[in-house]
């Protein structure tokens, strides 16, 4: 590994910008850090807004990583069952210090038979696909369990680095990345969570994400099912 610290955050196509950007965000405080945009090519990359975002290294040209980072977003569902973005993750994490992941990005690492045997959070709408690929559901924000270090849904990615960054660093380095960022969090509503959300607003929406987490459950038994004949065949 390099004396500076690699970090390598995965861009595609659909993927939920705030995902990846609130730990961009973060990681770029960091003095001794390289920090990489990876995608299979080096064509700029549509989120789930108008932003477009460019990787800056290919698949087959990223360094190897101390940080291995797969964010969000609709944009997973295609991830799933992608060979080329699956076996990339398997590599980096024989040698990447730690394995990690921003909201359904968790779904994609254990597609890639990574959480087998390990606690994970993920966006409150998918833990429920987390044990068809070998993890252990974790409702808290931010789940460390040994090397793997996963966060919720979307904003959770800024808890999630800085998390990341007092584990890999000191907690010192990360409260001043915090204060820096002035992250100090006072939503004006107490509706970020489905516990805490009135009832009539979590079921808008879940019938909002009805159609998404059909096709993306769908997609999670065909990655299960492929791990299953993986391991049948070792």
């Amino acid at each position: 590994m390099s004396a500076r610290l690699q970090i390598g955050l995965l861009v595609f196509p659909r993927m939920t910008q705030l995902d990846m950007t609130g730990p961009l965000q973060v990681f770029a405080a960091l003095d001794d850090a390289d920090i990489h945009l990876v995608w299979k090519d080096m064509k700029p990359v549509s989120s789930d807004t108008v932003l477009t975002i460019a990787p800056t290294v290919s698949i087959a040209n990223c360094p190897r990583l101390d940080v291995i980072c797969v964010p969000g977003g609709y944009g997973t569902t295609e991830l799933l069952c992608d060979n080329d973005v699956l076996e990339f993750l398997r590599d980096q994490a024989k040698e990447a210090r730690v394995v990690t992941s921003v909201c359904t990005g968790a779904l994609v690492l254990g597609a890639a038979g990574l959480l087998k045997g390990y606690r994970a959070a993920t966006h409150w709408n998918s833990r429920d696909a987390l044990p068809f690929l070998g993890a252990t559901i974790a409702c808290e924000r931010v789940c460390i369990d040994r090397n793997r270090i996963t966060g919720g849904g979307v904003t959770a990615g800024i808890d999630f680095a800085l998390a990341v960054v007092a584990e890999l660093r000191d907690r010192p380095t990360a409260e001043a990345i915090q204060l820096s960022l002035e992250y100090d969090p006072a939503p004006p509503f107490n509706a970020g969570s489905p516990t805490n959300a009135p009832t009539q607003i979590v079921e808008i929406v879940r019938e909002k994400m009805a159609k998404a987490r059909a096709e993306r459950f769908e997609r999670v038994k065909l990655a299960a099912a492929r791990l299953s004949d993986t391991t049948l065949s070792q």
